[in-house]
């Protein structure tokens, strides 16, 4: 088995990179399924009601994407101090501060 390159080793999620993948076009079926409902002029309630399945679906994505990177690049980069440890928690924080608002 090959070695991963040195640009994906530093990802905390390549570990569940194919799980991401899976979720991924799920949402992306999601949307495909929303235009249809559109299309197909169907009750406002009821796409709104998939709208909010597929905004849950991606912040869950979004939030195990942080928590990996938490885990993985911010403690790596915390260990090693530094700059790079005030670089990696300043990019988490804005990170963070545009999940919330979004």
């Amino acid at each position: 088995m090959a070695e991963p390159s040195a640009e994906h080793a530093q990802h905390g999620y390549i570990g569940d990179k194919d799980a991401y993948l899976r979720r991924l076009k799920r949402i992306e079926g999601q949307a495909r399924g929303l235009q249809r409902m559109v299309e197909d002029e169907k009750y406002c309630i009821d796409i709104l009601t998939q709208v909010s399945a597929m905004t849950k679906a991606l912040e869950s994505v979004a939030l195990g994407l942080l928590e990996d990177h938490l885990a993985h690049c911010v403690v790596d980069a915390a260990a090693a101090g530094g700059p790079e440890a005030d670089a990696k928690i300043k990019e988490a924080s804005a990170a963070i501060a545009r999940l919330v608002r979004s």
